[in-house]
């Protein structure tokens, strides 16, 4: 059986976008084929980023630490209109060579200018943080739902004066990345319990879940379904795509329950990200092979045949 499909990643100064076949190793062998593509662009969703942040940062030379003081939002845009102001604050330093992981805030509901007068904290020597990037960005909490993003600021460090410890007040910026999955199409899927199946395609982000979740149509009755879907996240910078995975698996629709007929996970399989040890960072040799030409190829589609697994942790 095989299954088709693309990827993609763009920036604004260019786009690239990946296509994707998988195979199986099983006997009446599962393949899938597609692209995938990473791409940057002026907007991130349909949310228009405004407001302002204010934080100050501060090198504590006897702890060893990088403190940022992360004081309150302003005008923050609203991500939906019909659900309850939830936001908190997220702080990476780029590139995580060693693997810091991230920092946020508690989330602060019902406001569109939270309060936060919270310090995070980072342990680093100033010789690598002087080679860093400081990201700080604002992000609406979903419970039941994908996390909006809501705007960022980026402190160049190597340039920063770190004798300068005032509260500042930074304008949020819109972030400029997209990854995109182009779903083919599957042949020769195999059958569950004996009977045609009603097949579909479901991708997710492993690091956020099922807040993450998407999903094709169902196409009924057939074991060579054809999709023609485009799966799009944004939010990504050339360095997220390194730590980040993209799960793509095949499902057996049924009124109560479906059930799972294969997949992959595309990312660099290097078993960890942002320093964590992750079990989903698994991706085979040409899995990893085909994300690593994604990387290199933006601003075009890259495509490959991929065995599909029976099996995934």
């Amino acid at each position: 059986s095989t299954f088709e499909t693309n990827l993609g990643w763009r920036r604004n100064t260019g786009s690239s976008t990946s296509n994707i076949s998988l195979s199986s190793g099983m006997a009446s062998m599962l393949f899938a084929s597609g692209s995938i593509s990473s791409l940057h662009h002026a907007d991130f969703g349909d949310i228009e980023i405004q407001g302002n942040i204010q934080f100050a940062v501060n090198y504590i030379q006897k702890l060893r630490e990088f403190h940022i003081f992360v004081v309150h939002c302003r005008e923050l845009a609203i991500a939906d209109t019909k659900k309850n102001r939830s936001d908190y604050v997220k702080c990476y330093l780029l590139p995580d060579k060693t693997k810091l992981g991230k920092r946020k805030t508690t989330v602060k509901k019902k406001t569109l200018n939270p309060t936060y007068n919270e310090i995070l904290r980072f342990k680093v020597i100033m010789e690598v943080l002087k080679t860093q990037n400081l990201n700080i960005s604002v992000w609406h909490n979903d419970t039941f739902g994908q996390n909006s993003f809501l705007g960022e600021v980026e402190l160049d460090l190597s340039e920063w004066d770190f004798s300068n410890t005032q509260i500042n007040e930074y304008t949020l910026k819109t972030r400029t990345g997209e990854v995109q999955i182009w779903v083919k199409d599957c042949k020769n899927l195999p059958s569950v319990r004996g009977e045609i199946i009603n097949p579909f395609v479901k991708t997710v982000l492993p690091d956020t879940s099922w807040k993450s979740h998407q999903k094709t149509r169902v196409v009924k009755r057939t074991a060579n379904p054809m999709f023609n879907h485009t799966m799009v996240y944004d939010g990504f910078r050339t360095e997220d795509l390194r730590e980040a995975c993209v799960e793509i698996t095949v499902w057996d629709h049924e009124r109560l329950s479906s059930h799972y007929i294969g997949g992959l996970r595309l990312g660099l399989g290097t078993g960890k990200s942002y320093g964590m040890d992750v079990v989903w960072m698994d991706s085979t040799t040409d899995e990893a092979n085909l994300w690593q030409r994604m990387l290199q190829s933006e601003g075009e589609w890259v495509e490959d045949v991929l065995p599909l697994r029976m099996l995934m942790l």
